[in-house]
């Protein structure tokens, strides 16, 4: 372990000035050994077989030979990341040890003197940073401490702490985000920075990430598990800078040691030899199929790495099945790497930037108006209290150009509606999206609605910095409306009560 030590500080040195508007740069499939044809058989598999993708990009060489997003989804607008944030946390991990402000064997228990417990069970007291970071705590089950009602006033830490640890440290896989926050706020109290502060100059300004945002605990620490948005990009230069070893640009951002370390098996989970989260884990990275890495994120965020072929995977997407989209991986794209350069085909070249250029997250397939659409037009409906605090809405038809409005305690807002597209708008309606878990405050919203029926009006939502939709369903009758409403993905339930409204007049 010491031998470890003294390798990552040996390995660190300062960046140079970094250059923030520094892009990946861009060549073409074929000059870098895989068929347009085949990425296009792989980007199709995607649009068809994956409920929803948000966006895709594929590095080889050091170059993006492909790269798409599904509207309204696009290349400038952070993603939310969930479990993906946590290989970013290890990563100022790494680079703390680099400067020996922190080591694989601190104890836990030692960097929180005011929240541990006076009294540390035995295996509390063993618990170390490595132990945290390959989740192999002790823990039998996973602490739950950012939704705890039972200790009010309690911090995450404490919360953490009251959490029996049965086992011996290091004997026993249990997937574990709390302790993902412990090793973000020891690094807090090594460097006096948040893990967001401390990464800025040493990682996000290098790779030139525009100003990422991630969010804290109530204490003012950096989430770590969670909460991190990042560009497609950026997520495929996180991967770019570890399949580099942790050079960048000729410098040394990252010691290679620790990227070895963190991307090895440190612990095994599992036996089964098609399920990727069975291949087992390293330090906040799982191990894949096919000798790969990744860090990935609860309904679909990945940075998939291939040392053997060169090659990272950046995508996001909005997804319940996380093992299907990487099924599609291995289907299609890993067999279609080439060590060699293949001769350009510029009409297969054509076809692939056609269709990732024409990318679009589905949208309600029905009319642009009804017979029902007059006698409802402008005309609000008043809904009873609700969790939503939803308290009145109404469509109007201007032209061809729908819009809701909507009542809420916050005030009135007007959100404009796409037919057979999406509208983005500056909206604050998000139908509860933004109150979800990691979810950034007023989320950026796109519209698309169609009258599936005469009286039905189908309306969805996209939070496009999010894994999150949802779905509204209006059903008119008579002098009322109920609204049934959905999310597509969700830590919790993904249905909602319905709210029967009655028509108001203003």
């Amino acid at each position: 372990m010491h031998a470890l030590c003294l390798a990552l500080a040996l390995a660190f040195a300062p960046a140079a000035a970094p250059d923030t508007s520094q892009a990946l740069p861009r060549s073409t499939p074929e000059a870098e050994g895989i068929a347009s044809s085949a990425l296009l058989t792989f980007v199709e598999a995607l649009d068809t077989q994956v409920d929803a993708m948000h966006s895709v990009m594929l590095v080889r060489n050091g170059q993006v030979i492909a790269e798409g997003w599904w509207t309204p989804y696009d290349a400038e607008t952070p993603h939310v990341l969930y479990s993906l944030s946590k290989s970013f946390t290890a990563t100022a991990v790494g680079l703390a040890i680099a400067e020996g402000k922190l080591s694989l064997d601190d104890r836990v228990v030692d960097a929180f003197p005011g929240e541990a417990p006076a009294e540390p069970s035995y295996y509390l007291q063993a618990m170390r940073l490595r132990d945290v970071l390959r989740m192999n705590t002790g823990h039998e089950t996973e602490p739950s401490f950012w939704r705890e009602r039972n200790t009010p006033g309690a911090t995450w830490a404490e919360r953490f702490f009251a959490h029996p640890v049965p086992f011996k440290p290091g004997t026993r896989f249990v997937y574990n985000s709390p302790a993902t926050y412990m090793a973000s706020a020891m690094v807090q109290q090594a460097t006096g920075e948040t893990v967001l502060e401390y990464l800025r100059p040493r990682l996000f300004e290098p790779l030139g990430f525009t100003d990422p945002w991630w969010m804290t605990s109530p204490e003012g620490i950096t989430a770590g598990a969670f909460g991190l948005s990042a560009t497609t990009e950026e997520i495929a230069k996180l991967g770019q800078l570890y399949l580099q070893h942790g050079a960048w640009n000729g410098e040394q951002l990252l010691p290679a040691a620790w990227v070895a370390e963190a991307t090895r098996l440190q612990t095994a989970n599992g036996s089964s030899p098609t399920s990727d989260w069975d291949q087992g884990y390293g330090y906040q990275f799982w191990r894949s199929r096919y000798d790969t890495y990744r860090g990935d994120g609860a309904f679909g965020q990945y940075c998939m790495v291939f040392p053997e072929h060169n090659a990272v995977l950046a995508m996001t997407a909005g997804t319940r099945d996380m093992q299907a989209v990487m099924n599609l991986v291995w289907e299609h794209l890993l067999p279609a790497l080439s060590a060699e350069a293949l001769d350009e085909n510029p009409g297969a070249h054509a076809a692939l930037a056609a269709k990732l250029g024409n990318l679009s997250v589905a949208v309600p397939s029905g009319e642009a108006t009804s017979q029902a659409a007059e006698h409802i037009q402008d005309q609000w409906f008043a809904f009873p209290d609700n969790d939503r605090g939803l308290r009145a809405i109404k469509l109007s038809l201007v032209g061809d150009q729908t819009t809701l409005h909507t009542r809420t305690a916050a005030g009135e807002d007007a959100m404009p509606i796409g037919h057979g597209r999406w509208i983005k708008s500056s909206s604050a309606f998000s139908n509860g999206i933004g109150a979800l878990l990691g979810v950034p405050p007023m989320p950026r919203m796109a519209a698309s609605g169609a009258w599936t029926s005469d009286a039905t009006f189908t309306l969805k939502l996209a939070a496009y910095g999010t894994p999150y939709t949802s779905t509204l369903i209006l059903r008119f009758e008579d002098d009322r409306v109920v609204l049934e409403s959905s999310y597509n993905v969700s830590f919790g339930p993904t249905e909602l009560p319905p709210l029967t409204g009655l028509r108001h007049q203003d």
